[in-house]
């Protein structure tokens, strides 16, 4: 379970549960919380998960009720550079992962191999259905079978999942985002079973192009929490309407739906050939929530292929005799 930490006027309350955070924001929402998986310090009145329990100013119609498609995950995220998420599972709840993304679990846990991304249910939906749900992934790059962990015991079980490369997962629950969120397509970690991983097209050919994840990104759809992993430090904003913010293609992780992502040139001839940024940038427009990473995969895998020594790269940084040193030194 998630310890959260209150604070106003700069005094800093906590730890607390959630229950007793969501206590302390009914009586008083005008603050700011964090909690392990926060980048930074968020005021109260905009996190979802507080948020909905905050009493409103006024007499509001109630929302028309639906039934919970995902189990409900409890979790606690460790580890700063290279984190993991800790799962809390209750006897028959499950948690679906990429293939590859398990740390550890309790003996309890049992492990099943599933076709597409078991948002049909247990034992629901037919072949082609199935199929489809297959067929999405595979169009995303990712493998067409993914993992199932239930819990099939008594009391509380625990399943870890770890993070690919230095970085920050983002836990974020969906119904606090509308219930979609737009992702990079390697970006999906793990998630509460029930949660549908499909994929998202860029309506303009320009986007698609040079947008820096081509046509096709990933799309969660559901009612349950989704872990998302991005690189280096991670940054959220919530961009107001029509506000318009330029950034990296490559540092894009996921956004609302209610996002408008295009992408722009990086100014003039000049800048974009030998500014070093690329020919495009990504705009996202307001309104709804961003977030982005400060070292995309792909820049750290290129400066790591750069300083190969099969590519030209020094072994030893600072000599001055570059690869005649490598040669000396007995490192070739």
């Amino acid at each position: 379970m998630s310890q959260w930490y209150l604070s106003y006027n700069g005094k800093q309350v906590g730890p607390m549960t959630h229950e007793q955070a969501a206590a302390q924001a009914r009586s008083n929402p005008n603050g700011f919380a964090w909690r392990e998986g926060f980048a930074e310090w968020l005021p109260i009145a905009k996190i979802g998960e507080l948020q909905q329990l905050a009493p409103s100013p006024g007499p509001v119609p109630p929302l028309p009720q639906r039934a919970a498609r995902a189990d409900e995950l409890d979790f606690k995220v460790f580890g700063a550079e290279m984190q993991f998420v800790d799962v809390e599972l209750d006897p028959g709840e499950s948690a679906l992962a990429e293939a590859g993304a398990m740390m550890y679990k309790d003996p309890s846990v049992q492990m099943e191999t599933i076709f597409g991304d078991g948002s049909a249910g247990s034992g629901g939906g037919g072949f082609m259905e199935k199929l489809l749900g297959a067929g999405k992934r595979l169009l995303t790059g990712e493998s067409l079978f993914m993992t199932v962990f239930t819990h099939t015991g008594q009391g509380k079980a625990h399943v870890a999942f770890g993070a690919p490369y230095p970085g920050n997962i983002i836990p974020i629950h969906l119904s606090s985002v509308g219930g979609s969120l737009v992702c990079q397509k390697d970006s999906f970690l793990c998630a509460a079973k029930g949660v549908a991983i499909g994929i998202y097209l860029q309506r303009k050919i320009m986007t698609g192009l040079f947008g820096g994840e081509g046509f096709i990104m990933q799309k969660l759809d559901g009612d349950g929490q989704v872990f998302v992993h991005a690189g280096g430090t991670v940054v959220e904003r919530q961009l107001k309407a029509g506000e318009v913010l330029h950034v990296d293609t490559g540092c894009v992780v996921a956004f609302e739906q209610s996002v408008n992502f295009d992408i722009q040139q990086a100014g003039g001839i000049k800048t974009a050939l030998f500014g070093g940024e690329g020919l495009f940038f990504a705009t996202l427009q307001g309104p709804g929530r961003i977030w982005l990473q400060s070292l995309p995969f792909s820049r750290l895998a290129g400066r790591m292929l750069q300083a190969a020594p099969q590519r030209g790269g020094s072994v030893g940084e600072g000599s001055v005799l570059g690869p005649l040193g490598s040669i000396l030194a007995g490192d070739r």
